[in-house]
């Protein structure tokens, strides 16, 4: 696996950088030796590295629960098909539940409509001590709702043009949004998950053959891969704008699932370790009480 050093200079959009997506390879495999590896060899590597990551990804989850300081917050953006729910379900399936949260936005309903776009997901961050993933987020925002203008006139925004300048300040809404998140405690790390076009149509008809995944497909999914090149340069503009010191977008490679849930397990891992929590420290008052529970314990007849 790359050091945390290389995934960060390879995936990393770096602030006040341009991104361009044609400019990262969506069916990145590893360097020359795993490049070596047939689809099969490469798939299981992968995999054995999620499962083994799980262990360090549960005690940090530990750490953070028991500190009960940070929580950390969890963004999956992508085009139809990218791997989100697979994301989820094999990066996160290691953590207690009780302590890992996960929401999917849909279409916002009407009291929704009636307050400002990041109301909703106010409603839905994370406690502290908890990790919060947010399959689809506030990022629609300036994503679905950019390229289909008819989606913002349903918000009922007061009048004026809706143009750069429009979603230039809807960036810095959310920069600020999410610096605030930062100061307050709240570990933001966004993962925008790249497939190639050539690689969603796979998927699709992978859908469409296979009876058991016919449920997964919607003909609104065909709507949206009509506008791949409008989608595109909406998440260029998003992800250069957006990626900050204190919430970082990471362009993930996605052609091979496995490949994409390594990299998001390992940065998800080291960023939680960074925060350089330690086992909580009970106060002398609480070790006087555990040491009275032991000696009543111990005190009891055996039955």
């Amino acid at each position: 696996m790359l050091t945390m050093k290389e995934i960060t200079r390879l995936f990393r959009v770096e602030p006040g950088s341009r991104l361009r997506l044609k400019k990262h390879d969506t069916a990145w495999a590893g360097d020359r030796d795993l490049q070596r590896l047939k689809s099969d060899e490469l798939k299981e590597k992968a995999r054995s590295f999620v499962e083994q990551n799980l262990v360090k990804l549960a005690e940090a989850q530990e750490q953070l629960a028991s500190n009960d300081i940070y929580s950390v917050l969890v963004v999956l953006q992508a085009i139809d098909a990218a791997g989100k729910d697979g994301m989820v379900k094999h990066v996160m399936s290691g953590l207690n539940p009780q302590g890992c949260q996960v929401f999917s936005f849909k279409r916002p309903s009407a009291e929704e409509l009636d307050h400002d776009f990041l109301w909703r997901f106010w409603r839905a961050l994370p406690e502290r001590g908890r990790i919060g993933i947010f399959n689809r987020s506030y990022y629609e925002e300036t994503l679905i709702v950019r390229v289909h203008p008819e989606v913002l006139e349903r918000q009922r925004l007061p009048p004026g043009p809706r143009d750069k300048n429009f979603w230039n300040d809807r960036y810095e809404d959310i920069n600020a949004f999410e610096k605030h998140l930062s100061r307050n405690g709240t570990l933001v790390l966004k993962f925008f998950l790249n497939i190639s076009k050539r690689e969603q149509k796979k998927r699709f008809m992978d859908r469409l053959d296979n009876p058991d995944k016919h449920w997964k497909f919607e003909m609104g999914d065909l709507h949206e891969r009509a506008v791949w090149d409008e989608y595109q340069e909406a998440f260029e503009d998003t992800l250069t704008h957006t990626s900050t010191d204190w919430a970082p977008w990471w362009v993930i490679p996605s052609d091979n699932k496995w490949v994409s849930r390594a990299l998001v397990s390992a940065i998800l891992t080291e960023a939680i370790e960074g925060l350089g929590l330690k086992p909580r420290r009970i106060a002398e008052a609480q070790l006087a009480v555990l040491a009275e529970a032991r000696k009543q314990l111990l005190s009891e007849s055996e039955s």
